[in-house]
């Protein structure tokens, strides 16, 4: 396994086309939680087609859902990069939002290899992504970063050392956001099929107890409970938002969220609370509109 990081860094972006409908907007909202009160509060700008709006997260799923049919998840083939995949691991995720995205559309996405980190014991790939419509106005870019183990020691450089740094402060506010034993099974069909999500013999063989819930589950819970707790159901004035996956919740467990307002910034960190506060989102932030 090697990483070469001319060729990474200098590659030609790769390609492809994507398309969506409100049905894969809609169960999206639904895997995240959404109508699960639906007898006193339907949420009817999240469960139904007529005024629907779209949670910008679901920029993680577009052109993977139900409307994409039994087609594989676009693989991780990246030019310069031989690594094992069995070794990689979802470490953070950020989102810029450029225009809000339609209900219904496509796009073509544009991914490179933004940067590589070398941290000794494992490499940091960054994968950017811009999605842009018909007319090639962007709608939105997507940061990964993938912790790959036992790929270092390459001679890049370290990158960034980010603080986790959190104000001296009671938050100004804390957002809970419950998940159900099923989360998993819903949020899946958003096009993530890994059985780690699943099947309680491979999650055991994995070292869980159970099935876990989505990294990026999580990150659409929390942006959901940003959208609702703090800007009054409005999708449309979240910005951006940037973690680092800290974690694991298993289906059922609660995310519980800590909000500092700083301007138009928000900076966050998400804990379960069933397990004593364990970390589930660090080094978190985002930007809102007012």
């Amino acid at each position: 396994m090697a990483i070469d990081l001319d060729e990474a860094l200098n590659a030609r972006p790769a390609t492809r086309e994507i398309s969506w409908t409100r049905r894969d907007v809609l169960l999206y909202h639904l895997s995240l939680g959404a109508g699960a009160r639906a007898d006193t509060e339907p949420e009817l700008p999240y469960t139904y087609e007529g005024g629907l709006q779209v949670l910008p997260t679901f920029a993680m799923v577009a052109g993977q859902g139900i409307s994409a049919g039994d087609r594989a998840t676009p693989g991780l083939a990246l030019p310069g990069i031989d690594i094992d995949l069995r070794k990689i691991l979802h470490a953070g995720q950020a989102l810029r939002v450029h225009r809000p995205p339609p209900a219904s559309g496509t796009a073509t996405v544009t991914s490179r290899v933004a940067d590589v980190w070398d941290k000794g014991k494992a490499a940091v790939i960054v994968l950017e992504s811009t999605a842009a419509d018909g007319d090639g106005t962007a709608l939105w870019t997507t940061t990964m970063q993938i912790w790959a183990r036992g790929e270092g020691g390459f001679g890049g450089e370290p990158g960034p050392d980010v603080a986790a740094a959190l104000p001296e402060r009671e938050p100004d506010v804390v957002l809970e956001s419950p998940t159900t034993p099923a989360q998993a099974l819903i949020y899946r069909l958003n096009g993530d099929m890994n059985p780690l999500h699943a099947d309680p013999g491979f999650a055991r063989a994995a070292g869980f107890d159970r099935p876990i819930l989505h990294g990026l589950a999580s990150y659409g819970l929390v942006a959901k409970a940003i959208v609702d707790g703090l800007l009054d159901g409005d999708a449309a004035r979240l910005r951006a938002f940037e973690v680092r996956f800290a974690g694991t919740l298993l289906p059922g467990e609660t995310i519980r969220t800590a909000v500092w307002r700083d301007g138009g910034r928000l900076v966050l960190r998400s804990t379960c609370p069933e397990r004593d506060d364990a970390p589930v989102l660090t080094h978190a932030t985002a930007e809102v509109a007012s």
